[in-house]
């Protein structure tokens, strides 16, 4: 199982960028897919996640109305779309996958929780100038 998580680079501050992270040996639908970020010196924290079905997505009140994330299950891809970024959106971005459940429900309480997650992607740099 590998998830590839690309995507990043420089941009000025409120400008945009869409991270992906590739799936392989996993069937991505079948995963709830959580972003998390970590800035020098910080903890990991929770940006984004989807869950398996797709049916719902949250966001960490810090990037609500700014990202988007969503999935494309023929490309076995998940996107996090980032707009209006500010210097401290900087952060190493990973995405990861936690197999989804008819018998646990995948609400905020578990995929804001990095140590539910299954697998993880090896991080891309996002650098917000100001």
């Amino acid at each position: 199982v590998q998830l590839q998580a690309y995507g990043g680079g420089l941009v000025q501050a409120g400008g945009s960028l869409r991270l992906s992270c590739a799936a392989s040996g996993l069937i991505i639908s079948n995963y709830g897919i959580g972003w998390f970020r970590q800035a020098p010196g910080k903890e990991r924290e929770f940006a984004a996640a989807i869950s398996w079905r797709g049916s719902r997505s949250y966001y960490q009140d810090s990037v609500k109305g700014r990202f988007t994330i969503s999935r494309d299950n023929a490309k076995n891809t998940v996107y996090l779309q980032m707009n209006s970024l500010k210097p401290e959106d900087t952060a190493v971005y990973y995405c990861a996958a936690l197999k989804g459940s008819f018998l646990s429900a995948q609400g905020l309480d578990v995929l804001s929780q990095p140590s539910e997650y299954d697998y993880w992607g090896q991080g891309t740099q996002v650098t917000v100038s100001s």
